[in-house]
């Protein structure tokens, strides 16, 4: 589920000691101190925060791009967008074979494509312009003459003077003061506008310019409290997560300017019913007569800076911001504290309505409409909400704000550069641009899918997982949806139109010197299909959501990655329909059909609430249903469609380590007396009868092919009852960890040593009309396939399974 490295694994080690052990002695009775085993007191290690901004990680590359679609058919294009600061980049066209560098492997291959596009062109820096912000174009009605009052409520997550917050490794601290934008039509190139931000003193703030030109600035001076984003708990870094309270950071803003008198009143009141030294209602007269308009948008969430780019950053939620062309009074600001109607509002945003898109609605009447930019999150708890229902389509009237990040992105927007079109004949496979520059290679990676069927066998390239893996620069801050946020939450939705790094060929280096996961693992299958002659096409996640069960009728077999981890409804449903009718599903990973995992109605993101999983983040209560498609979201084993259904096996432990280090290995297979039978002995035919099966050098984990991420058979979670376990990967250490979703209570069974459950089964399940699903229940499978150039144990079962399920005839045993 999460690729540690050895150093965090270590440092979590080294704190779940700490708090074993305890601090303290013991008092007895007479006050004296208990004899009790003592662990030394351990100061926590430092946070391996790492300085990097996803933008000074692409520009450590030295080149990087992107492609706009991430599968494509013959006669279709597909644009390219470049960043370098190179003054040229070379660009060719290739198909991808095998990425991963490791020199024990057969290295990086491609076959080059010729093309017209294969050429130099200039070079070009094109940055990340990251941040979310509603944007509601520039009108007369949100030009007032003088007076105004912008009202909103307001959950702040990083406040100047706050703490640093020990989860977020940002780049820049939370205690640094910054103007964050709230509601604004305010230009900062112009210096004209108005509008209510957080200021640089962790205090609510106004703006304002004069018909003078003159620039007025008021605060309330006092600090709010931050809201705190996520849940507790330990990262494997050893930082601990904040605690989300609800009404902690809640406050209902305002800010109102009458120009005939100069009179400004702010108000910045706590939610909260206990004591609280945050709130504050602040009058001012500020020598300023009339307001000088601003032609630029209305932002929330930021105001406009240089150029047309936005600015000032805002983190955290924003619920029922309205804006007025009047001053209202004390009487009128206590109604909509108490939730009155917005009557005479200018602007009334109703952020609950229209969740599954990036439109923001107005609701005065005047139709000024707005549009989320960079994908805040939606179906997010709002000041209101009770704690009563957890489903926001049930009660949207407490879902009406907005949560905002300073580091969202949705779309890089880059300027593209050159449009390639897929050749009539092009053979279906994994493809990329591969960019240079300088010496430095970059591949922009998609999938080139058949025009119609050729073969009946199709590999599905699991791109739903890519884009959950999917970085950005650095992991912790990267935009995948295992990265936080510079506030500490969870990302949310995860877009395939940035440069994503580790979605190519040499992710683990020129020399291959890290492990490989994801895309570069998968190349294994590739690889290994190409290089034994095996004509298959290739076809994606996003494909298969998008047309169901139909893209599946003309095959006789799916071969899956290596991690297939993430999974729509719409796929289950078809590979379950397509199984039902005969089809045969190759398994070839471990962890998969795991996490709730829908895809926006652009095709654009994917989107993930996590909880109650083994997991980098857990989302805060009352915000686990998505806002594309409104159904419950986390393991798909509580929505009562767990793995075993599927294909016999579900997630049952984890444990990682260098592939080229000490400590952490995989574990070879052994086979079940239950594999010698007559409807599975052809399985390991061409394999020895006993013995370990598969203790040979791997390219992904050392030790065999059992590791990293393990499925286990278990009827009691749906695995079918013919579902036969052919052999078993035993006898890991303690650093293989049950999964938490099945650990009911804290205890000490949970290592490789004391729990049986920390296992991997490969497994054959039988399905009517012919169907069956053989998985290998291991993300380390895929990686002992190349030893011996192809020609070993784990090759030959994998081999065997593929001839007996595309053979138009019953499995052997079962006709």
């Amino acid at each position: 589920m999460i690729a540690w490295t050895r150093v965090g694994t270590a440092l979590m080690i080294t704190v779940l000691v700490a708090v074993i052990g305890g601090s303290g002695p013991l008092a007895t009775k007479d006050g004296m101190a208990a004899t009790w085993p003592q662990t030394p007191k351990v100061d926590p290690p430092p946070l391996p925060a790492d300085p990097r901004t996803p933008q000074e990680e692409l520009d450590r590359l030295g080149i990087s791009g992107y492609a706009d679609q991430m599968s494509v058919r013959p006669g279709e294009s597909v644009t390219f967008r470049v960043s370098t600061k190179s003054p040229a980049f070379q660009a060719t066209m290739v198909r991808v074979v095998h990425g991963d560098a490791d020199p024990r492997g057969p290295g990086i291959k491609e076959q080059a494509v010729e093309s017209d596009v294969n050429k130099q062109y200039p070079g070009r820096y094109q940055t990340l312009p990251l941040g979310s912000y509603v944007t509601v174009p520039d009108d007369g009605d949100l030009r007032p003459d003088g007076d105004f009052t912008i009202a909103a409520w307001i959950a702040p997550t990083t406040v100047p003077g706050s703490k640093l917050n020990p989860i977020a490794f940002q780049r820049t601290p939370v205690g640094t003061g910054a103007v964050q934008g709230i509601v604004t039509k305010w230009s900062e190139a112009e210096q004209t506008g108005y509008g209510m931000v957080v200021d640089r003193d962790g205090g609510l703030g106004l703006r304002l310019a004069d018909r003078s030109g003159r620039v007025h600035a008021v605060g309330t001076g006092v600090k709010m409290q931050p809201w705190a984003p996520a849940l507790r708990g330990v990262e494997p870094r050893g930082a601990v997560r904040p605690q989300h309270v609800n009404s902690s950071g809640w406050y209902f803003a305002a800010v109102s300017y009458d120009a005939e008198t100069g009179k400004v009143r702010l108000y910045q009141q706590p939610l909260s019913g206990h004591p609280n030294t945050s709130e504050a209602v602040v009058t001012r007269t500020i020598g300023a007569r009339g307001l000088k308009n601003a032609t630029v948008p209305l932002l929330m969430a930021a105001y406009q800076g240089a150029g047309d780019r936005p600015a000032g950053f805002y983190n955290g939620k924003i619920d029922a911001p309205r804006v007025y062309d009047r001053a209202l009074d004390d009487r009128e600001i206590r109604a909509l504290r108490r939730g009155g109607p917005a009557e005479g509002a200018v602007a009334s945003f109703d952020l609950s309505r229209n969740m599954d898109t990036d439109r923001v609605v107005d609701t005065s009447g005047n139709r000024l409409h707005g549009r989320a930019v960079n994908l805040p999150v939606r179906a997010v708890t709002g000041h209101n909400w009770r704690a009563d229902e957890q489903d926001f389509k049930r009660a949207r009237e407490q879902y009406g704000a907005m949560y905002f990040h300073e580091d969202d992105l949705g779309d890089a927007a880059w300027k593209p550069d050159f449009t390639w079109r897929v050749p009539d004949d092009a053979r279906s496979g994994v493809y990329a641009a591969k960019l240079e520059a300088d010496g430095r290679v970059y591949h922009a990676t998609f999938v080139v899918r058949p025009k119609k069927p050729v073969s009946k066998v199709a590999l599905l390239v699991p791109t739903f997982s890519y884009l959950a893996y999917g970085v950005t620069g650095p992991f912790v801050n990267g935009l995948s949806q295992y990265s936080q946020h510079s506030d500490g939450s969870g990302v949310v939705y995860s877009s395939s139109l940035r440069p994503i790094i580790n979605m190519r060929p040499y992710t683990t280096g020129p020399k291959g010197e890290g492990r490989p996961w994801q895309f570069e693992a998968d190349t294994h299958i590739i690889d290994w299909l190409e290089s034994t002659g095996h004509n298959v096409d290739y076809i994606t996640d996003h494909d298969l959501h998008r047309e169901g069960g139909k893209l599946l009728d003309d095959y006789q077999v799916v071969i899956t990655g290596s991690h297939p981890e993430y999974t729509s409804e719409p796929m289950l449903d078809a590979l379950q329909g397509w199984l039902n009718g005969g089809g045969r599903l190759m398994y070839l990973g471990g962890n998969g059909f795991y996490w709730v995992t829908p895809l926006d109605r652009t095709g654009t993101y994917t989107e993930v609430r996590r909880h109650d999983g083994t997991e980098a983040w857990q989302g805060a209560p009352g915000e686990h249903y998505h806002s594309t498609t409104g159904e419950y979201g986390g393991l798909w084993r509580f929505r009562g469609r767990p793995p075993q259904q599927l294909v016999g096996v579900g997630f049952t432990a984890q444990g990682f380590g260098s592939r080229l280090g000490t400590g952490m290995y995989s574990r070879p297979v052994v086979r079940s007396p239950e594999s010698h039978g007559p409807n599975a002995a052809w399985v390991f035919d061409g394999v020895k009868s006993t013995g370990p099966i598969g203790d040979f050098e791997s390219l992904q984990s050392p030790g065999g092919p059992m590791g990293e991420e393990l499925d286990r058979a278990d009827y009691a979670l749906g695995s079918a009852d013919n579902t036969i376990v052919l052999g078993t990967g035993a006898g890991f250490g303690d650093e293989y960890l049950f999964v938490k979703e099945e650990n009911n209570t804290a205890n000490l069974m949970e290592g490789g040593t004391v729990n049986w459950l920390v296992r991997g089964d490969v497994a054959l399940t039988h399905y009517p009309r012919g169907g069956a699903v053989f998985s290998a229940s291991s993300i380390s499978w895929a990686g002992s396939l190349f030893f011996n150039k192809y020609d070993n144990d784990i090759a030959t079962i994998t081999e065997n399974v593929l001839d007996a399920f595309a053979a138009d005839k019953p499995l052997p045993g079962t006709g």
